[in-house]
């Protein structure tokens, strides 16, 4: 089965791409120190931003870069104790052709390139020539952008051109012999904006890419400075104490300190909720994504609530959402929606306070999902659909306050997937079929106008998948077949790298081990099973907790076992009906409020368990499993997928009774069996194989012929039906 789409987060390639490879030098470039440049960096900009230009220029050749780090050996070369001097051209260039000597000699006598981006900086020509000389000169040089206005790439959506703060130049690569490239560059940039870092971390980050370390590494040691410097203030106000105008100066500077010192904690966590959990987050680990969230928390936890800024209350929310995630990740319901729920009263809070901020839409659309989220695993249908709608009206909101952005309309798809799967849940085929196909162009477009973006890419193979879904459930199995396909075509060019993708080769090929047995085709089914528990197999060693991969695994090896035993390999089928059972108790441990763990999955070991023991000739033991199968508690189960699977048991329990010469208890099993199967436009081709089953083994030999002709039409062989309705004609 695939799964419910569940959102990511997100950061902005040009904004994670500053924290790749600072830190780990590659031994085939020779450290830039090695090379005696004049000038520690030359600083280009638009005239425009001459102020900011003046305040990064000072503030660069001022800082004292922290003395544990001076002498280090990095891929920059050893570092230096300051970093100076800068080149700053004060002056307009001449209306010449060309640039002058001057700016030519400083750009190849300067270790680095520093762009302050904005729309000014990208409309200047100079600007463009700096960066382009210096990549023709330097192809191996570093290029740090620090964007103060705009968008970067701006200029590839139609009608935001003039929002592009990347110049040209910058948007390219070079290639050795300093040629512009068509590929398309991701600079190393740190965002001045108080919208993004701020000026003081995006400063750091900047230094920290000029120092060849890693800006965690660097805020700490500015942090230990700062504290040694307010112990300093603290005692000169107490010495000082007898000086009123004295104490008032000290107090006011140790405020400004522990602001800053607040906005650069603030900037830290803030990378931690972002970059650096998009960068965890493809490994699978919830042991380092736990420790980010935990930290994350345990900052704000430490924080008077009544003095936290409406951005300091969004990223506790954000880091709730993430502890959340990771609970219910690991099977931990409870705990999920506890945290679920705080984010969710805080960002209702939030949005009430500022209704038309697309960002505050998007923070509450994620906790207003996951409530949802742990609702549809309870069973709890009504629940799950209200908050999938409200989910949809939220990202519905979004785009219309901001048409143009990707990441909202990325929600979007996100949303009409997520309402997709409650009309499957239905089994409403053609209406989810519908909803999917809406999905599956608007992300085919989105991943047109970006194939590299990851979050585009897995969003088109969920749509892929989910469209599958619905169309075998309406009987259109070689469709299904060829969007499965499709699927994991995409999935292997995206590459396996990445946990999430993983995962969506493990579903595709489980899916296409069940489509193909449906067509007969039964050893390419067993190969693809296998493949699909190899696939699980290696996920759960990456992350045992993830209660997630533990499902699809136990799914995949009882579904392999049952084809392996139809297939005569009994001690095959055998083992692997013994891990899925084992995975299917251990995920019941974990929470038993979960339906799918303790009702299909469990009904669905004990059947395969009894068809094992059948087929051994262990008729007491296969009629123990198969009535233990075949009961539930209370009322008729409203649920298709429920009835199914007990209808499945009683059809079982009834051929044992058989077997063991009881016609008249057989009977009674396929009657109740056939009363339990779910009704109308519920009829997948499976629920139809079972109703032809049992009418033929009822004696209704022209219903069942009716329904099997159907079946034909649709190019449903699966070699159980087939057997089971053959020999339902014997007895």
């Amino acid at each position: 089965m695939a799964e419910l789409r569940r959102p990511l987060s997100r950061a902005t390639s040009w904004r994670s791409a500053f924290f790749a490879g600072t830190t780990v030098p590659d031994p085939t470039v020779m450290p830039q120190q090695a090379q005696h440049f004049r000038y520690c960096a030359f600083l280009s900009y638009g005239h425009r931003d001459a102020d900011t230009a003046q305040w990064l220029h000072e503030s660069l050749e001022k800082y004292q870069v922290p003395k544990g780090l001076v002498g280090r050996v990095t891929g920059n070369g050893p570092v230096p104790a300051r970093l100076m001097p800068i080149f700053r051209d004060r002056h307009e260039l001449a209306a010449a052709g060309d640039l002058g000597r001057e700016i030519r000699d400083a750009l190849a006598s300067s270790r680095f390139l520093i762009v302050l981006c904005s729309p000014a900086a990208a409309a200047s020509r100079w600007t463009g020539a700096e960066i382009d000389s210096f990549k023709k000169m330097r192809p191996d040089g570093c290029v740090l952008a620090a964007i103060i206005d705009g968008e970067p790439f701006a200029s590839e959506i139609p009608g935001r051109e003039a929002e592009e703060c990347f110049p040209a130049a910058l948007r390219h690569t070079y290639d050795k012999r300093g040629r512009p490239t068509k590929k398309r560059a991701e600079p190393i940039a740190a965002d001045l904006r108080d919208s993004g870092d701020g000026r003081r971390l995006g400063f750091l980050k900047i230094v920290a890419g000029m120092l060849g370390v890693g800006l965690d590494d660097l805020v700490q040691r500015e942090s230990v400075r700062r504290q040694k410097r307010l112990r300093l203030i603290a005692s000169a106000s107490l010495a000082g104490m007898l000086v009123t105008s004295t104490l008032s100066v000290v107090a006011l500077q140790a405020r400004d300190e522990a602001r800053d010192q607040r906005r650069e904690a603030e900037g830290l966590v803030g990378f931690m909720l972002g970059d650096l959990r998009q960068k965890l987050e493809p490994l699978g680990r919830l042991d380092a994504l736990d420790s980010v969230g935990a930290r994350a928390l345990g900052y704000y936890e430490a924080q008077d609530k009544g003095s936290l800024t409406d951005e300091a209350l969004a990223q506790r929310s954000r880091a709730l959402t993430l502890m959340g995630e990771i609970a219910n990740t690991r099977g931990d319901l409870d705990g999920a929606l506890g945290r679920y729920r705080e984010a969710l009263a805080s960002t209702t809070e939030q949005l009430r306070r500022d209704p038309n901020n697309p960002e505050r839409l998007f923070d509450q659309a994620q906790n207003v999902f996951w409530v949802g989220w742990i609702a549809w695993q309870r069973g709890q249908t009504k629940q799950a659909a209200s908050a999938f709608r409200e989910y949809k009206r939220l990202a519905s909101r979004m785009i219309a306050l901001a048409p143009e952005n990707p990441k909202y309309r990325l929600e979007g798809t996100y949303a009409d997937s997520n309402l997709g799967t409650v009309l499957i849940g239905e089994r409403r085929f053609a209406e989810a079929a519908a909803a999917f196909r809406s999905s599956l162009a608007a992300n085919e477009a989105l991943a047109a106008s970006d194939p590299r973006n990851a979050d585009y890419s897995k969003s088109l193979i969920e749509s892929y998948a989910w469209l599958a879904e619905a169309l075998e459930g309406m009987g259109q199995l070689e469709d299904a077949i060829g969007q499965r396909e499709r699927e994991l075509a995409l999935a292997q060019r995206v590459g396996t790298g990445n946990v999430d993708i993983r995962e969506s080769v493990l579903v595709a090929h489980r899916a296409l081990g069940r489509l193909l047995a449906a067509r007969n085709q039964i050893n390419a089914g067993i190969a693809h099973l296998k493949t699909a528990t190899a696939t699980a197999d290696g996920l759960i060693a990456t992350e045992p907790g993830n209660s997630m991969w533990l499902q699809y695994a136990a799914w995949s090896q009882l579904d392999l076992g049952g084809l392996l035993l139809l297939d005569g390999q009994q001690d095959a089928a055998a083992k692997a009906v013994r891990s899925g059972c084992d995975l299917t108790e251990r995920l019941i441990d974990k929470d038993k409020s979960v339906v799918e763990w303790n009702d299909r999955l469990r009904r669905g070991c004990a059947v395969a368990r009894a068809r094992l023991a059948l087929a051994n000739g262990s008729t007491a033991e296969a009629l123990a499993l198969a009535q233990d199968a075949a009961r539930w508690i209370g009322p008729t189960p409203a649920k298709a997928d429920t009835r199914l699977s007990i209808a499945q048991a009683q059809t079982l329990l009834g051929d044992i009774r058989l077997a063991a010469g009881d016609r008249g208890a057989a009977e009674r099993a396929w009657r109740a069996a056939q009363a339990m199967l779910p009704p109308g436009q519920a009829e997948t081709p499976l629920v139809l194989s079972r109703r032809a089953i049992l009418m033929r083994r009822l004696g209704d030999s022209a219903g069942a012929q009716a329904i099997a002709g159907r079946l034909d039409r649709m190019g449903y062989r699966h070699p159980d039906y087939v057997k089971a309705f053959n020999q339902g004609a014997r007895t």
